[in-house]
């Protein structure tokens, strides 16, 4: 085996070298209103204590935007749920947000073999889970099997672990991976929440015991109360040692502890925080944003490294599988004006099928330029027919399309309804149906929609694999040449081959208009003024390890 190209960091001891990568990180963050960045990772804030050190001590009161519904990472998927689960488990690697790096983390190194089916770990030899057993080597063993086993309850997880043979348990800090066919995302994956470790004992627990919270990580905080739908309450470990190489320090926490409160009205958290019932929250409200930072909020924003939002087609349906439909939908939407009219600076137009902060980007903004007139004349050519109320006909079949939604990000309604009236002046009927989080799922297994509002968030290109391979968003038939190259792209242990295959993927999804992008999604944080160092790891979900509070 080959070492990997990783250059090892004791953790606390940011380095000062800044690549290519880096540059363009750090010019995908927005800077924060009212405010300085300071970082691609952190939110900013004054200084610290008198002597320049943050202040220990002090709670966090954090508003989240939805029910969690289920605290345990290797389950869970949405943001809020992943926020919480974050405090609570620690992963083997984590992954630079400034340069995509992997850097070490409950792993002090690891090797990967030349073809990317095996994968070994080198554990530290003092991080223990909260119960006092060690992170060991068949810790990591109990924690793959058991998301292997897990199978749909973890939709991330069995992405990630596509072609898992075996944890191979070489010694206490040993732990060797094996796949059965080459997996050149899987080193990326160890840095996710997903693949994040809980205590050995925890990996036997229900899923139904896990999700409640009831499992047993390694993380800087655990976990002391829990209501569903209402709030959950995190204690700071006061053993803890093993930060990442990210961290800006060792030992503790410098908060004593978090309470994360739901709050679903994204008014009310705007006013929560202004009154100080609140000292942060997440997803902001567009609208918002110039309100809080003409109250001395700051407000950071950093883009997801994954999937730019889209009208994904359900190639099964009449409408969404016409070619000429879904080309005239691409051409029709002015996505600059999208951006411009319903968001903010903190959000960019979509320029291709990933977002321009995921590793793997491609800009093929020239495939997404606007063209009303050329669509409308792609319909003709098509033989959809204007009918009296301004909408298209073609043998009896109405233009009409329906696009479930989910609301978790607040600015998804605005901007389909934007969409909705650009289409609608090329004769095609948008409607918008909104599902909640819960239900989207089975909605989009129905099939009776013909587009989802699609997007995922991973800073790997493998997550084209998630979304547009098998089983997966798109419904395409078994024998599409774009499945074997989506899982040829995740099995090429070659940088350069995979980036090229990549690059192919990325720029066919457009040519055949099976992904249509519209914006690139964004985390925007509210924090109040004595807050300090909230982190956005490099997914852009949110450590608060190295938070702190002003002092009274």
């Amino acid at each position: 085996m080959t070492p990997t190209p990783t250059a090892v960091r004791r953790p606390g001891r940011r380095t000062g070298r800044r690549t290519a990568a880096a540059a363009l990180a750090a010019a995908l963050l927005v800077a924060p209103l009212g405010a300085c960045s300071d970082g691609a990772g952190t939110t900013p804030g004054p200084a610290g204590s008198p002597d320049g050190a943050p202040n220990p001590g002090g709670r966090l009161s954090f508003g989240l935007g939805y029910d969690p519904a289920c605290l345990d990472p290797q389950q869970a998927g949405g943001n809020d749920s992943l926020n919480i689960g974050r405090q609570l488990v620690d992963s083997l690697t984590d992954q630079d947000p400034d340069t995509g790096e992997i850097v070490p983390w409950l792993a002090t190194s690891w090797e990967v073999s030349p073809d990317a089916t095996e994968f070994t770990f080198t554990l530290r030899d003092d991080a223990t889970f909260a119960d006092g057993t060690p992170v060991d080597a068949e810790a990591v063993q109990a924690n793959l099997d058991g998301i292997a086993a897990l199978g749909a309850q973890s939709t991330l997880g069995a992405s990630y672990l596509s072609g898992y043979a075996e944890t191979v348990v070489e010694d206490p800090r040993t732990a060797r991976v094996v796949f059965d066919r080459p997996s050149a995302q899987f080193l990326q994956a160890t840095s996710t929440m997903t693949l994040g470790l809980i205590s050995t004992e925890s990996t036997a627990l229900s899923v139904e015991e896990r999700c409640a919270g009831e499992f047993v990580g390694s993380g800087p905080f655990v976990l002391t109360g829990w209501t569903p739908a209402q709030s959950a309450t995190v204690d700071r470990r006061d053993d803890y040692a093993w930060p990442s190489a990210n961290a800006d320090h060792e030992g503790p926490a410098h908060l004593d502890g978090i309470d994360f409160t739901v709050v679903p009205e994204a008014s009310v958290r705007t006013g929560s925080i202004v009154s100080g019932q609140l000292d942060a929250f997440m997803n902001v409200l567009p609208a918002d944003e110039a309100q809080l930072a003409g109250a001395g909020i700051t407000v950071s924003a950093r883009a997801n490294p994954g999937i730019s939002f889209a009208l994904v087609p359900n190639l099964d349906r009449p409408v969404a599988g016409d070619d000429a439909v879904r080309a005239a939908i691409s051409a029709a939407i002015d996505r600059d004006l999208v951006v411009d009219t319903v968001l903010t600076p903190s959000y960019r137009r979509a320029t291709g099928p990933l977002t321009s902060s995921n590793p793997a980007y491609t800009d093929l903004s020239d495939l997404l330029q606007v063209d009303v007139e050329g669509a409308a004349r792609t319909l003709d050519q098509a033989g959809w027919t204007v009918g009296d109320d301004g909408i298209r006909a073609k043998d009896g079949t109405r233009l009409s399309a329906t696009v479930i939604y989910i609301t978790n990000f607040a600015g998804s309604e605005p901007a389909l309804e934007l969409v909705q009236q650009q289409l609608r002046a090329i004769g095609i009927e948008l409607v918008l149906q909104e599902v909640q989080l819960a239900e989207y799922a089975q909605a989009r297994e129905d099939g009776d929609a013909d587009f989802s509002w699609n997007s995922l968030t991973r800073a790997d290109g493998d997550v084209l694999r998630t979304v547009y391979g098998s089983p997966a968003t798109l419904p395409l038939p078994d024998d599409d040449p774009l499945l074997d190259e989506l899982a040829a792209q995740g099995a090429e242990p070659d940088r350069d081959a995979r980036q090229e295959l990549l690059d192919g993927i990325q720029r066919e999804l457009l040519e055949r208009h099976l992904s249509i992008p519209v914006l690139e999604f964004s985390t925007v944080v509210a924090t109040a003024p004595h807050v300090h160092d909230v982190r956005f790891e490099a997914s852009s979900r949110l450590s608060f390890y190295d938070t702190w509070v002003d002092g009274e």
